[in-house]
């Protein structure tokens, strides 16, 4: 059995630390203590900050025996990220820790494939967790009480995240093999089932029927993994593209494009459309939703924006309708990645609309906008024999588009 790695700082949360141990083992599974202090610590751990620290790039002196605590931490970090990804044993990562500690874990577990269990017992759990766990599957379990003596309530949030880390290493997934030495999570189909193609899709609520018409229309023969466009998404998306259990993509909804470029709350990352760069898989993409932003409740839309075209789509999600301008910008974004993929692409234009709302007689009905942002698209392309640009005289949500976008996919997939 893969143990638990149980991760902090020995020379502040010791006791803590071993008793995690403890109640993983009495659960039934092997543990581990890592020790990731960055000042001296005199723990006798199952793996010393030194041999963390050795896997840095630039080797166990550019971590250990900094003044500057924020620099050995962000070091520390690094080489953990490294240190975990060479271990081909982990049945499951438990960190435990305050600010700190938090961010040299979560970031090391970012590093790890989707699939392998991380678990975080951190102070920093009640907050925004969105810059520690990213795009991964980490889980953030609140400590409650600072992680910083035993007692009634440390001893029973600790034993719990144990107990669950315990239960995940013991009782792994089905149908789930993970290598992290190797930096994958590869499919491993069970007895009776036949192997499908792993297709990434995106997805937001006023593309939606677009999607469900491409899952009904692309067959047996392929695996769906639909993805909502809230930036998050996206970077889910690509994460597990880099990974290698996403093999194929219909990245139909690229609106975080129009979040990051105007402002809005559901960006997408500088690196959108990096890991189809990286990996050269088949990837048919599309412009849906690029006509809106998002913003939370109508009262959190930046005063810049007042005189501007906004639709509340719920009491926390209020839509601002881009401008020609704006389109123009988002195009150019986009195609200029598109531009440096090398594998198999075909890129589709809906010309009669790009999302629920910017059909006829819809809030967002703007064909001057979607002109601009058409035309940019035409004007920044560069030809190439694996890349396709495709115009389509329907609406992104007409049977029609599904229709082209599936037998686009087809094309560039052999038929599969």
């Amino acid at each position: 059995m893969k143990p638990v790695y149980v991760i902090g700082t020995c020379d502040t949360k010791e006791a803590e630390l071993r008793y995690a141990m403890e109640r993983v083992q009495a659960a039934g599974a092997p543990a581990l203590l890592v020790d990731i202090s960055t000042a001296r610590s005199h723990a006798q751990a199952d793996v010393t900050p030194e041999t963390v620290a050795k896997h840095h790039p630039s080797g166990a002196a550019a971590v250990m025996g900094h003044a500057d605590r924020g620099k050995a931490i962000a070091a520390m970090a690094e080489a953990l990220g490294n240190y975990l990804v060479s271990r081909g044993d982990i049945g499951a990562v438990l960190g435990l820790g305050g600010g700190g500690n938090t961010s040299m874990v979560t970031e090391a577990m970012r590093q790890l494939p989707i699939g392998v269990p991380k678990l975080m017992v951190s102070t920093m759990a009640s907050g925004n967790v969105a810059p520690y766990v990213g795009p991964t599957d980490i889980m953030m379990m609140h400590a409650v009480a600072d992680v910083a003596g035993l007692n009634a309530i440390t001893r029973r949030v600790i034993g719990n995240a144990a107990h669950a880390a315990a239960g995940m290493a013991i009782n792994a997934a089905a149908g789930m093999a993970i290598n992290a030495a190797a930096g994958m999570a590869m499919n491993a189909v069970p007895a009776g089932h036949e192997a499908g193609r792993a297709v990434g899709l995106t997805m937001f609520g006023v593309t939606t029927p677009c999607i469900t018409q491409i899952r009904r229309l692309i067959g047996g023969g392929c695996e769906c993994f639909v993805f909502h466009a809230t930036g998050a998404g996206g970077q889910c998306l690509e994460k597990l593209i880099d990974s290698g259990l996403i093999t194929a993509a219909l990245d139909i909804t690229t609106t975080e494009v129009a979040d990051r470029l105007s402002g809005g709350v559901l960006p997408c990352t500088e690196d959108r459309f990096g890991a189809v760069i990286r990996t050269r898989i088949p990837w048919v993409g599309s412009v849906g939703a690029c006509d809106m932003v998002n913003f939370g409740g109508r009262d959190t839309v930046p005063a810049r924006f007042a005189g501007r075209n906004l639709h509340v789509h719920n009491a926390q999600v209020t839509l601002m309708r881009t401008t020609a301008e704006e389109n123009a910008a988002i195009g150019r974004w986009i195609v200029e990645r598109v531009n440096r993929m090398e594998g198999p692409v075909r890129f589709l234009l809906p010309l009669h609309g790009v999302s629920a709302i910017d059909a006829p007689g819809k809030p967002f009905h703007d064909p001057a906008a979607d002109a601009a942002l058409f035309a940019a698209i035409r004007a920044a392309w560069t030809p190439a024999p694996n890349r396709q640009l495709i115009e389509i005289g329907a609406h992104i949500n007409e049977k029609a588009f599904a229709e082209a976008a599936v037998h686009a996919f087809r094309d560039i997939t052999g038929g599969q």
